[in-house]
Order: C-alpha cells, then structure tokens, then sequence
C-alpha cells in the first residue's frame, strides 16, 4: 500500500475528524489504531491517519510514539505527514505541541514547519497568532477550561515558544492573502533567521486552501483538521489522486447487533447532548465519586444496561459538571482522577460489546481513547459525516467483528447529535 499523505493524531477523536475531513475533500483515508500489525491487510487508500494517545503524556514519550509513527508512514510512501492537534491548542507549558513537532522536522530533515489550529467550520480561526473560539479569544471562552490542559493563553506564538526549543514566527493573515508565493517568501525569510516552527493566521478556508498548498511542499506540517483540508485540496488539485479504492459506502453496510451510547466528556456540548438523549432513550449517569471509590458503580452500571438494553439503545454517563470535576481533581489529583474515570468507562462499554452492542458512540477524546484501546480495534474505515468533524466509523480487523462507531470530541455536534448517530448506524 502506498499513500500520499500521512497523519500521526494526537488523540483518537481527532483522528477521525481529520480522517473524516480528509474524506470529504476527495481522499480514500483509513484510521488506524497505533501502527498496525504487519498482518493487518490495509484497503487501498490515499491517506492514512495514526490515532495515538499524546496528547497529554509526558514529552519524551509523545516524541519517541509520534517519531515510530512517521518512519512507518514514511516506509508506505508519504511525502507528507501532518501532526494533528486540537483545534484548541490545549497542550501545557512542557509541550506536547513543541517538542513533537521540532522532533518531527528534524526526523525529516529540518526545514520551517508551518502551524495552525484554525477550522472556521468549527469556529476556529487565528488572527496575528491569536487564537478565536467563535469570535472570543480562546482564553475567554468555554474553552479554556479544559479537565486536563487547561489554556489561558490565546496568543499562540507565546505558547508555542514555551514549549519550544528552537524560535517561533508568524505569517499574518496579510501575506497569506496575498498568496502562495508570498508565504514561501516569507517562509524563506524566517528560515534565514533560524525561525523553525510558524504560527499562521487562518480565518477562511481559502486560507487553509494558501497554507496546504505551502505546507505540500515541505516535509511536515502541525495543525488541526482545517490545515488537512488545505492539505487534501491541494492534493486533489495536483492530480495525483486517482478513483477506485474503499470509499465511504464501504464503512456503512449494515452491522445488526445492539446500540449504547458511553459518554465521559465534561464539555457543556456534552452534557447538553445527554438532556436531550434523556427524552428518548434511558440515560444512566453515574457518581464519579463513586467510580473513583471502587467497583460497585462499575457493576451496577453494567446490570443496569443489562436490564434495558434489549429493548433499544441506552446511555451511560460519566459526565459531570466543571465544578464537580474540579472538586474531584482537588480532592483525587488531576491524573489520578482522569484516569480512573477512563477506565471505568471502557470496562462499561467492552461490557456492553461482549453483551450484543455492535453500534457505538463514545463522547470525549480521553474516553474515546480508552474505549478503543480495551477493545483493541486496530484500524477503521472512514464512513460519511454526522456533525462537522464526526464521521462514521467501521471497524477493520476488529476480533468482535465488524462494527460501526462514532468517536465525539467533547464540544462537537448539535443537541441531537446521539439520536442522529445512531440514526446513522443500521
């Protein structure tokens, strides 16, 4: 299998929504889970998006997976390889942002990395290195509060500087308008002064559209699913991209099976979404305090689906306000209360897999993440989107079968977002 565009993602929920962008804009792409196994048959397709989980682990750890997964992207014949990030930037003062993208650059040569997190189909846009979460500064929107990165910062060449090793620049939104040959100048020019990682304004997709065809030409790029956009049109421009191969027709085919939906986010999206999800199906919410405490929230959550589940899908929750995850993150640690949460919400849903679910939708990165992982899903195929940024996803080379899930970012997707996935899911 050769591809032309690689993707190493720094959480799993933000590798299908690149993957799924990728697919829209006109290129055959499959997630996979980790590196596969050599005896993992691949389908034929034209980018290949590596879910990792990177984002908040120590530095050292997130360069040594993300540089494994570029010398094995770079063996199937990327010529690029994108670093996805959240479109939020949250990351801390020790990276993992900086070091993973200067090891990235050096891994494939040097050069200056062109970097932005903007997607104005989400409401992300940067403006003079500026970061705007539907027109408010990111430190001042909801944003801010993330459980595990918490970012207070919108300037972004700050940040980035913080965590960097080598010099940070900008390429304003003023040379982007003004084209491509303007932002290789400029690139060039900050090149010469030693400047390894750029910061670039993006407020419209024609200014990804300006930033992939840049970045297409360089070794490495680090951005949220709007560069990937950028990226992906360029490509299909380039007329490199031919037809045939798996397409998103592939990854609905019908899969049977029981439905439930797992939630751990703490988003407001989130926790609006389970509201109204009440309306219609039964919805679980679990005492976090308790799940920290021991096993008996776990079992008791489990008997309850037992109970329901034949009669229509249900929802389990771990989901709770900022204040009560605050409260617990004082009183437990920070790690040690994430972690415990993640866990006990990927015992559940491995549970409900081993109980008949086939059709599955898991709300929050961390949690998606563990999910994932407890049922060892080593690949997906990308399959046509539910909300912007959340496609459908069908398992390859699952050991349960074939199954069709939906890995929700926190803070994406409309009120009725669960209903309409599982609409979705036959």
């Amino acid at each position: 299998m050769a591809i032309f565009l690689g993707s190493i993602a720094d959480d799993y929920t933000g590798a299908s929504d690149l993957a799924n962008t990728l697919t829209k804009n006109g290129l055959r792409t499959v997630q996979t889970v980790g590196i596969p196994d050599p005896s993992l048959a691949l389908p034929d397709v034209d980018a290949v998006v590596v879910s990792l989980k990177i984002r908040s682990i120590p530095a050292s750890d997130a360069v040594t997976a993300a540089t494994s997964a570029e010398r094995w992207l770079r063996q199937r014949g990327a010529g690029h390889v994108l670093y996805k990030i959240c479109s939020t930037f949250d990351s801390t003062d020790a990276g993992n942002i900086g070091p993973v993208t200067e090891a990235l650059s050096d891994a494939a040569g040097g050069g200056v990395v062109l970097v932005t997190p903007a997607f104005p189909e989400t409401g992300r846009t940067v403006y003079l290195g500026h970061l705007f979460v539907g027109g408010q500064p990111l430190n001042e929107s909801p944003l801010k509060d993330h459980p595990l990165n918490p970012m207070h910062d919108a300037n972004l060449v700050r940040v980035l500087t913080r965590q960097s090793r080598n010099a940070v620049g900008l390429i304003d939104l003023a040379c982007i308008a003004a084209g491509p040959g303007a932002v290789r100048a400029r690139l060039n020019a900050l090149r010469t002064a030693d400047v390894t990682t750029v910061i670039a304004d993006a407020i419209f997709e024609r200014d990804l559209e300006t930033l992939g065809e840049v970045a297409l030409e360089t070794p490495v790029s680090t951005g949220a699913s709007g560069l990937g956009l950028g990226l992906a049109r360029a490509l299909v421009r380039s007329g490199r991209i031919s037809s045939g191969g798996a397409t998103t027709a592939d990854a609905i085919r019908p899969v049977g099976g029981l439905s439930a939906i797992v939630a751990g986010s703490c988003s407001k999206a989130t926790l609006r979404q389970l509201d109204i999800a009440e309306r219609s199906m039964p919805v679980l919410r679990l005492d976090p305090e308790r799940l920290l405490a021991g096993p008996d929230e776990i079992s008791a959550a489990i008997s309850w689906a037992g109970e329901r589940i034949s009669a229509g899908p249900v929802v389990i929750a771990a989901s709770a306000a900022p204040e009560t995850v605050s409260r617990l993150q004082s009183l437990y640690g920070r790690e040690a209360s994430g972690h415990a949460i993640e866990t006990a919400t990927s015992i559940i849903t491995a549970e409900l897999v081993e109980r008949g679910v086939r059709r599955l939708v898991v709300a929050g990165g961390e949690t998606s993440g563990a999910a994932v992982d407890r049922l060892a899903i080593p690949a997906f195929l990308i399959g046509p989107e539910i909300a912007p940024g959340v496609p459908v996803l069908r398992t390859v080379g699952n050991a349960q079968g074939d199954m069709l899930l939906a890995l929700k970012s926190g803070n994406f997707g409309g009120e009725d977002f669960f209903t309409a996935a599982l609409a979705m899911m036959r």
